[in-house]
């Protein structure tokens, strides 16, 4: 099934699941009611699907968990932001194709 390997984050396991990983992590910044982000997130499943192992992928409620997505300045979504050591090395805002989020998956590995 996929999305197996898409973890969900929320401000309780935030720090130690993005900032203290110790593998690059990409997390979708996302809500129900937005139509990018639901052409997006099946993407996102693939990736996390096909990057098990070499870096965590998870989905950040905006409407659930609105401090995380303030305190990184989300403003429109979807968002996707790559976190390499706690810190972000790639923003990406609004749909991308999965070769171009391939890309920068791969050039920050």
């Amino acid at each position: 099934m996929a999305g197996l390997n898409v973890k969900t984050f929320a401000a309780e396991n935030w720090e130690s699941d993005v900032l203290k990983s110790n593998q690059t992590t990409l997390v979708d910044f996302w809500a129900a009611w937005c139509g990018p982000c639901r052409m997006i997130g099946p993407v996102v499943e693939e990736l996390a699907d096909e990057y098990a192992g070499k870096i965590v992928v998870g989905k950040l409620n905006v409407d659930e968990q609105s401090e995380v997505a303030a305190k990184y300045g989300v403003m429109s979504i979807p968002t996707l932001l790559l976190f390499k050591n706690g810190e972000i090395v790639e923003k990406i805002v609004g749909f991308r194709s999965k070769q171009d989020l391939a890309k920068l998956i791969n050039n920050n590995l």
